[in-house]
Protein backbone atom coordinates (compact mmCIF):
# COMPACT_ATOMS: atom_id res chain seq x y z
CA UNK A 1 0.00 0.00 0.00
CA UNK A 2 1.13 3.58 -0.84
CA UNK A 3 1.32 5.79 1.91
CA UNK A 4 1.00 9.53 2.27
CA UNK A 5 3.13 11.81 5.05
CA UNK A 6 0.82 14.11 6.19
CA UNK A 7 2.41 17.28 7.71
CA UNK A 8 0.02 18.84 9.37
CA UNK A 9 -3.70 17.98 10.33
CA UNK A 10 -6.19 18.18 7.18
CA UNK A 11 -9.77 17.83 7.48
CA UNK A 12 -11.26 14.04 7.27
CA UNK A 13 -12.28 14.32 3.45
CA UNK A 14 -9.25 14.57 2.43
CA UNK A 15 -7.92 11.76 4.43
CA UNK A 16 -11.26 9.69 3.63
CA UNK A 17 -10.00 10.35 0.00
CA UNK A 18 -6.96 8.89 0.16
CA UNK A 19 -8.05 5.86 2.00
CA UNK A 20 -10.84 4.76 -0.70
CA UNK A 21 -8.16 5.50 -3.18
CA UNK A 22 -5.58 2.92 -1.84
CA UNK A 23 -3.23 5.24 0.00
CA UNK A 24 -2.39 5.49 3.65
CA UNK A 25 -2.33 8.97 5.62
CA UNK A 26 0.26 9.10 8.09
CA UNK A 27 0.05 12.10 10.45
CA UNK A 28 3.48 13.26 11.67
CA UNK A 29 3.69 13.96 15.14
CA UNK A 30 5.49 16.89 14.71
CA UNK A 31 5.60 19.84 11.70
CA UNK A 32 9.26 20.52 12.78
CA UNK A 33 11.35 19.47 9.79
CA UNK A 34 13.81 16.99 11.79
CA UNK A 35 10.61 14.74 13.11
CA UNK A 36 9.33 15.31 9.16
CA UNK A 37 12.64 14.18 7.84
CA UNK A 38 12.03 10.67 10.68
CA UNK A 39 8.97 10.52 8.76
CA UNK A 40 9.59 10.39 5.41
CA UNK A 41 11.39 7.32 4.28
CA UNK A 42 8.79 4.78 3.22
CA UNK A 43 6.22 7.49 2.38
CA UNK A 44 5.59 8.29 -1.53
CA UNK A 45 3.59 11.43 -0.95
CA UNK A 46 3.48 14.36 1.09
CA UNK A 47 1.00 17.33 2.20
CA UNK A 48 2.35 20.06 4.35
CA UNK A 49 0.69 23.25 4.83
CA UNK A 50 2.21 26.22 6.10
CA UNK A 51 5.01 24.03 7.25
CA UNK A 52 6.39 23.67 3.73
CA UNK A 53 9.28 21.06 3.28
CA UNK A 54 13.34 21.56 3.11
CA UNK A 55 16.07 19.74 1.68
CA UNK A 56 17.10 17.75 4.47
CA UNK A 57 13.71 16.49 4.43
CA UNK A 58 13.81 15.75 0.54
CA UNK A 59 17.20 14.46 1.52
CA UNK A 60 15.88 11.98 4.01
CA UNK A 61 13.02 10.71 1.63
CA UNK A 62 13.46 7.58 -0.38
CA UNK A 63 10.44 6.69 -2.40
CA UNK A 64 8.53 10.22 -2.49
CA UNK A 65 7.00 10.99 -5.59
CA UNK A 66 5.04 14.04 -5.12
CA UNK A 67 4.36 16.82 -2.27
CA UNK A 68 1.09 18.77 -2.13
CA UNK A 69 0.49 21.93 -0.80
CA UNK A 70 -2.70 22.30 1.35
CA UNK A 71 -3.29 26.02 -0.31
CA UNK A 72 -1.89 28.41 -2.33
CA UNK A 73 1.31 29.44 -1.00
CA UNK A 74 4.08 27.28 -1.93
CA UNK A 75 7.44 29.41 -1.08
CA UNK A 76 8.02 27.34 2.50
CA UNK A 77 8.80 23.93 0.10
CA UNK A 78 12.64 24.24 -1.10
CA UNK A 79 11.67 23.46 -4.98
CA UNK A 80 15.26 22.72 -6.30
CA UNK A 81 15.47 19.92 -3.63
CA UNK A 82 12.44 18.71 -4.81
CA UNK A 83 14.21 18.88 -8.34
CA UNK A 84 16.77 17.10 -7.11
CA UNK A 85 15.33 14.14 -5.81
CA UNK A 86 12.90 14.19 -9.22
CA UNK A 87 9.82 14.73 -6.98
CA UNK A 88 6.54 16.36 -7.90
CA UNK A 89 5.25 19.81 -6.04
CA UNK A 90 1.44 21.06 -6.57
CA UNK A 91 -0.37 23.37 -4.64
CA UNK A 92 -4.28 24.29 -4.44
CA UNK A 93 -4.77 27.53 -5.63
CA UNK A 94 -7.91 29.54 -5.53
CA UNK A 95 -10.22 26.64 -3.59
CA UNK A 96 -10.49 28.75 -0.43
CA UNK A 97 -10.63 31.90 -2.63
CA UNK A 98 -14.41 32.72 -1.74
CA UNK A 99 -13.43 32.17 2.52
CA UNK A 100 -10.50 34.76 2.35
CA UNK A 101 -12.55 36.95 0.34
CA UNK A 102 -15.46 37.11 3.20
CA UNK A 103 -12.82 37.77 5.98
CA UNK A 104 -11.43 40.59 4.11
CA UNK A 105 -14.57 42.05 3.38
CA UNK A 106 -15.21 41.04 7.30
CA UNK A 107 -12.26 43.06 8.54
CA UNK A 108 -12.94 45.71 6.54
CA UNK A 109 -16.37 46.39 7.65
CA UNK A 110 -15.26 45.59 10.94
CA UNK A 111 -12.47 48.10 11.05
CA UNK A 112 -15.15 50.78 8.95
CA UNK A 113 -17.44 50.71 12.23
CA UNK A 114 -14.88 50.06 15.12
CA UNK A 115 -16.44 46.53 15.83
CA UNK A 116 -13.34 45.40 17.92
CA UNK A 117 -13.19 48.41 20.10
CA UNK A 118 -16.46 48.57 20.28
CA UNK A 119 -16.74 45.26 21.57
CA UNK A 120 -13.82 46.16 24.14
CA UNK A 121 -15.43 48.99 25.54
CA UNK A 122 -18.66 47.51 25.86
CA UNK A 123 -17.39 44.50 28.05
CA UNK A 124 -15.22 46.61 29.76
CA UNK A 125 -18.49 48.64 31.15
CA UNK A 126 -17.46 51.91 29.38
CA UNK A 127 -19.57 54.47 27.95
CA UNK A 128 -19.02 57.17 25.60
CA UNK A 129 -16.99 54.87 22.76
CA UNK A 130 -19.56 56.13 19.68
CA UNK A 131 -18.21 59.48 20.39
CA UNK A 132 -14.70 58.52 21.32
CA UNK A 133 -13.77 57.72 17.19
CA UNK A 134 -15.24 58.39 13.78
CA UNK A 135 -16.92 55.38 11.75
CA UNK A 136 -17.27 55.17 7.93
CA UNK A 137 -19.50 53.42 5.25
CA UNK A 138 -18.35 51.88 2.76
CA UNK A 139 -20.85 51.80 0.63
CA UNK A 140 -20.26 53.98 -2.97
CA UNK A 141 -16.56 54.54 -2.23
CA UNK A 142 -13.81 53.55 -3.99
CA UNK A 143 -11.87 49.88 -3.79
CA UNK A 144 -8.72 49.61 -4.82
CA UNK A 145 -8.21 45.17 -5.17
CA UNK A 146 -3.94 44.57 -5.26
CA UNK A 147 -3.85 41.38 -6.83
CA UNK A 148 -6.39 39.92 -9.16
CA UNK A 149 -6.20 36.67 -8.58
CA UNK A 150 -9.29 33.99 -7.63
CA UNK A 151 -9.21 35.57 -3.99
CA UNK A 152 -8.98 39.42 -5.58
CA UNK A 153 -12.00 38.83 -8.19
CA UNK A 154 -14.28 37.40 -5.57
CA UNK A 155 -13.52 40.58 -3.01
CA UNK A 156 -14.05 42.66 -5.98
CA UNK A 157 -17.25 40.93 -6.72
CA UNK A 158 -18.38 41.29 -3.58
CA UNK A 159 -17.65 45.41 -2.99
CA UNK A 160 -19.57 45.81 -5.82
CA UNK A 161 -22.65 43.98 -6.15
CA UNK A 162 -23.22 43.98 -2.02
CA UNK A 163 -21.76 47.46 -1.57
CA UNK A 164 -21.65 49.21 -4.88
CA UNK A 165 -18.43 50.22 -4.45
CA UNK A 166 -16.28 51.18 -7.24
CA UNK A 167 -13.50 48.87 -7.90
CA UNK A 168 -10.16 49.45 -9.11
CA UNK A 169 -7.56 46.57 -9.75
CA UNK A 170 -4.01 46.88 -9.40
CA UNK A 171 -2.51 44.05 -10.85
CA UNK A 172 -0.08 44.19 -13.48
CA UNK A 173 0.19 40.40 -14.51
CA UNK A 174 -3.37 39.87 -14.99
CA UNK A 175 -4.47 39.08 -18.46
CA UNK A 176 -8.02 41.00 -17.04
CA UNK A 177 -9.64 42.61 -14.81
CA UNK A 178 -13.58 41.81 -15.09
CA UNK A 179 -14.22 44.70 -16.63
CA UNK A 180 -13.07 46.87 -13.23
CA UNK A 181 -10.87 49.86 -14.21
CA UNK A 182 -6.96 48.84 -14.32
CA UNK A 183 -4.72 51.22 -12.31
CA UNK A 184 -1.09 52.65 -11.19
CA UNK A 185 -0.51 51.47 -7.25
CA UNK A 186 -0.23 54.70 -7.40
CA UNK A 187 -3.43 55.70 -9.29
CA UNK A 188 -4.92 53.36 -6.63
CA UNK A 189 -3.69 54.16 -3.50
CA UNK A 190 -4.78 57.90 -4.14
CA UNK A 191 -8.68 57.03 -5.00
CA UNK A 192 -8.96 54.46 -2.67
CA UNK A 193 -11.07 54.19 0.53
CA UNK A 194 -10.23 50.78 1.45
CA UNK A 195 -7.15 48.85 0.29
CA UNK A 196 -6.99 45.00 0.27
CA UNK A 197 -4.13 42.93 -0.77
CA UNK A 198 -4.31 40.00 -2.66
CA UNK A 199 -0.63 39.72 -4.29
CA UNK A 200 1.51 36.72 -3.92
CA UNK A 201 5.22 37.46 -2.39
CA UNK A 202 8.25 38.17 -4.82
CA UNK A 203 11.17 40.01 -4.28
CA UNK A 204 9.61 42.87 -6.29
CA UNK A 205 6.41 42.89 -3.75
CA UNK A 206 8.04 43.09 -0.29
CA UNK A 207 7.16 45.96 1.62
CA UNK A 208 4.80 46.87 -1.44
CA UNK A 209 2.64 49.13 1.13
CA UNK A 210 6.14 51.01 2.89
CA UNK A 211 6.52 54.63 3.25
CA UNK A 212 6.07 55.81 0.37
CA UNK A 213 3.25 54.36 -0.77
CA UNK A 214 1.50 55.15 2.33
CA UNK A 215 2.49 58.68 1.73
CA UNK A 216 -0.01 58.26 -1.82
CA UNK A 217 -2.63 57.27 0.43
CA UNK A 218 -6.42 59.03 0.48
CA UNK A 219 -6.22 60.21 3.81
CA UNK A 220 -8.85 58.41 5.79
CA UNK A 221 -8.42 54.74 4.03
CA UNK A 222 -8.66 51.52 5.61
CA UNK A 223 -6.26 49.16 4.71
CA UNK A 224 -6.62 45.07 4.67
CA UNK A 225 -4.37 42.38 4.10
CA UNK A 226 -5.42 39.02 3.84
CA UNK A 227 -2.26 37.73 1.88
CA UNK A 228 1.69 37.83 2.81
CA UNK A 229 2.81 39.73 5.89
CA UNK A 230 5.82 40.65 3.93
CA UNK A 231 3.21 43.05 1.63
CA UNK A 232 3.48 45.72 4.75
CA UNK A 233 6.36 47.37 5.80
CA UNK A 234 5.00 47.25 9.48
CA UNK A 235 7.33 50.42 10.42
CA UNK A 236 5.55 52.78 8.32
CA UNK A 237 2.24 51.71 9.11
CA UNK A 238 2.64 52.29 12.49
CA UNK A 239 4.18 55.91 11.29
CA UNK A 240 0.80 56.37 9.18
CA UNK A 241 -1.55 55.24 11.83
CA UNK A 242 -0.20 57.52 14.20
CA UNK A 243 -0.62 60.50 11.94
CA UNK A 244 -3.99 60.08 11.23
CA UNK A 245 -3.30 59.21 7.49
CA UNK A 246 -5.42 55.94 7.53
CA UNK A 247 -8.81 55.32 9.27
CA UNK A 248 -7.52 51.75 10.38
CA UNK A 249 -5.89 48.41 9.27
CA UNK A 250 -7.38 44.60 9.42
CA UNK A 251 -4.32 42.20 9.48
CA UNK A 252 -4.73 38.53 8.71
CA UNK A 253 -1.08 38.04 8.25
CA UNK A 254 1.85 40.22 10.06
CA UNK A 255 5.19 39.74 11.42
CA UNK A 256 5.40 37.72 14.93
CA UNK A 257 6.03 40.13 17.00
CA UNK A 258 2.97 42.80 15.84
CA UNK A 259 0.60 41.68 18.11
CA UNK A 260 2.49 42.54 20.79
CA UNK A 261 4.49 45.77 19.18
CA UNK A 262 3.91 49.40 18.31
CA UNK A 263 0.61 48.15 16.07
CA UNK A 264 -1.16 47.22 19.17
CA UNK A 265 -1.35 50.15 20.81
CA UNK A 266 -3.60 51.62 17.82
CA UNK A 267 -7.15 50.71 18.41
CA UNK A 268 -8.20 50.97 14.70
CA UNK A 269 -5.97 48.08 14.08
CA UNK A 270 -7.47 44.42 13.82
CA UNK A 271 -5.59 40.99 14.24
CA UNK A 272 -7.22 37.75 13.22
CA UNK A 273 -4.71 34.92 13.65
CA UNK A 274 -4.33 34.04 9.54
CA UNK A 275 -8.15 32.70 9.24
CA UNK A 276 -8.42 33.68 6.16
CA UNK A 277 -9.57 30.00 4.91
CA UNK A 278 -9.91 28.37 7.86
CA UNK A 279 -13.90 27.73 7.40
CA UNK A 280 -15.10 24.50 7.66
CA UNK A 281 -16.08 24.34 3.81
CA UNK A 282 -12.64 25.83 3.03
CA UNK A 283 -10.79 23.28 4.61
CA UNK A 284 -12.80 20.31 3.42
CA UNK A 285 -12.24 21.65 -0.51
CA UNK A 286 -8.38 22.30 0.18
CA UNK A 287 -7.36 19.07 1.93
CA UNK A 288 -10.33 17.07 -0.91
CA UNK A 289 -8.30 19.00 -3.63
CA UNK A 290 -4.57 18.18 -2.42
CA UNK A 291 -5.45 14.56 -1.56
CA UNK A 292 -7.04 14.80 -5.19
CA UNK A 293 -3.56 16.10 -6.55
CA UNK A 294 -1.77 12.96 -4.57
CA UNK A 295 -4.06 10.19 -6.16
CA UNK A 296 -3.19 11.61 -9.30
CA UNK A 297 0.53 11.90 -8.85
CA UNK A 298 1.22 8.05 -7.58
CA UNK A 299 -1.33 6.68 -10.30
CA UNK A 300 0.83 8.28 -13.00
CA UNK A 301 -0.86 11.75 -13.96
CA UNK A 302 0.17 14.92 -13.41
CA UNK A 303 -1.79 17.29 -11.33
CA UNK A 304 -3.18 20.17 -12.19
CA UNK A 305 -1.26 22.69 -10.48
CA UNK A 306 2.01 21.44 -10.68
CA UNK A 307 4.68 23.99 -10.13
CA UNK A 308 7.68 21.44 -11.62
CA UNK A 309 6.15 19.63 -14.39
CA UNK A 310 9.75 19.94 -15.35
CA UNK A 311 11.17 17.46 -13.31
CA UNK A 312 9.50 14.47 -15.26
CA UNK A 313 11.39 15.43 -18.25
Amino acid sequence: MKTCLIVQPIHRAGLDLLRRNGIRPVACPSADMATVAAMLPGCDAAITRDAGLTAPAFAAADRLKVVVIHGTGHDSVDKRAAAMKRVLVANTPGVNARSVAELALGLAIAVARGIAPADRSTRAGLAGFRESMGFMELSGKAALIVGWGAIGRDLGRMLDRALGMRVLVHSPRAPETGGYARVSLAEGLAQADLISLHTPMRPESRHLIGAEALAQVRPGAILVNVARAGLVDEDALDRALAEGRLAGAGLDVYSDAAPLGPLARHPNVIFTPHLGATTEDALRRVAEAAAGHVVTALQGGLPATTLNPEVLT
